[in-house]
């Protein structure tokens, strides 16, 4: 049940994607296709579900996640850059600044980013909810939330000593969580229901997804992640296997699915994909 509502999550946001960039041309909107594409699609997944139990309509629920990949994608195209972390694979193609060069790289992320956020002020949505959509995605993106937890990152790299777990966790809450924590709620704030339970379930999945990403970086096969793995064991960073180790990170993550199933009772059994979701980020591969 869970692979198959994946399945058709990936599916409908990549044609919401599709139909999104469909009026643009150029180099750029071929840069942004090309990084749309493929992908786990999990943020997609979760304002669907979030959605789907709130009674949201398909059609605007489409159009959050549409957003919100469009957002992830952006981040991984500035994040793969020489000046970030310098990476030349990203889903198992070359990287945008690889395949075309920086500048397009950057331009690109900058056109997904904006177009994100036009298209959630034009959801089908009273203007109450499109706007605490764009405030709220605007938070989880910016110097709150993501690019604070990017900074924290590239600072790390040069730090003299490695991070503490309080610290790494609060990184982690803005580089990975903030985008997933947003996406788990966004169902609710478009119902203008009580976000308070998706968001504790968000806020324990992301952090479980980015341990098992720190498990996977170990243990993982390059081939099936798309993408270059030990890069943060190479440069010395602190990682969440460093601090807790291997069989303690890996209780830790399997902690947090417990807790992000538990906030989950409110919806009883109407939330069984999103529970078979925080089982899945613990188990993937890739």
């Amino acid at each position: 049940m869970f692979q198959d509502a994946l399945t058709d999550a990936q599916t409908r946001v990549q044609a919401a994607l599709n139909e999104a960039m469909r009026p643009l041309d150029g180099v750029i909107a071929d840069a942004m296709r090309y990084t749309c594409t493929g992908g786990k699609r999990l943020r997609a997944f979760l304002v669907m579900e979030g959605a789907r139990l709130h009674d949201v309509s398909p059609e605007v629920a489409d159009q959050a996640a549409a957003a919100i990949e469009m957002i992830h994608a952006y981040s991984l195209v500035h994040d793969d850059l020489p000046c970030m972390d310098n990476d030349d694979l990203r889903r198992g193609v070359p990287t945008v600044h690889i395949q075309w060069d920086e500048a397009t790289a950057v331009l690109t992320g900058d056109a997904l980013q904006t177009l994100a956020f036009e298209l959630l002020s034009n959801m089908n949505a009273y203007a109450e909810v499109r706007l605490a959509m764009i405030s709220s995605m605007a938070k989880a993106a910016g110097a709150q939330g993501m690019v604070l937890g990017q900074a924290l990152d590239i600072a790390a790299e040069t730090a003299e000593t490695p991070l503490t777990l309080k610290q790494i966790t609060r990184l982690q809450a803005g580089k990975t969580g903030a985008l997933i924590e947003w996406s788990g709620q966004a169902g609710a704030i478009l119902a203008e229901a009580d976000p308070a339970p998706l968001r504790q379930y968000a806020q324990a999945l992301g952090l479980a997804f980015q341990i098992a990403d720190d498990i996977l970086d170990i243990e993982g096969c390059a081939e099936k992640a798309g993408k270059r793995l030990q890069k943060d064991a190479d440069a010395g960073k602190a990682t969440f296997v460093s601090l807790l180790g291997m069989e303690g990170a890996k209780a830790r993550a399997n902690e947090l699915v417990v807790q992000a199933c538990d906030a989950l009772s409110p919806y009883g059994d109407a939330a069984d994909n999103l529970k078979a979701a925080a089982r899945f980020v613990v188990d993937r591969d890739t």
